[in-house]
């Protein structure tokens, strides 16, 4: 598993992904990535969503759109000209997630990598 995050070419772009083991149960982790309440304690701006699958939303001035729904297994959503996904799986106790970003520009991964790994 790589907690430190790998940058990857998925679809011929620049792509972060990490790999984490969290102590809490997958239901617990897909309300902290689901729940507008919940984004707003970490994601960059505030997203008023359902979700629900082909859902739109704004945030920032940005576009975006739920392109998988499979609570509480996958969740993925355009922004932008950026991707997110994260995979959640049952782990013991815990859960395994499994998170991708997108890029749009690659020179811009190193301080997406920082972001996201605090």
């Amino acid at each position: 598993m790589n907690t430190t995050g790998t940058l990857q070419t998925i679809d011929g772009r620049p792509a972060l992904r990490f790999e984490r083991r969290l102590p809490h149960p997958v239901e617990r982790v897909w309300r902290a990535v689901s729940e507008p309440a919940e984004l707003a304690r970490w994601f960059v701006a505030p997203v008023h969503w359902t979700p629900a699958a082909g859902e739109t939303f704004e945030a920032m001035g940005e576009s975006g759109a739920i392109t998988e729904l499979d609570p509480p297994r996958a969740l993925e959503w355009t922004w932008g000209d950026e991707l997110f996904r994260f995979e959640l799986r049952p782990d013991g106790d815990g859960c395994l997630l499994a998170f991708t970003h997108v890029l749009h520009d690659r020179a811009l991964g190193a301080q997406h990598a920082a972001g996201w790994d605090s």
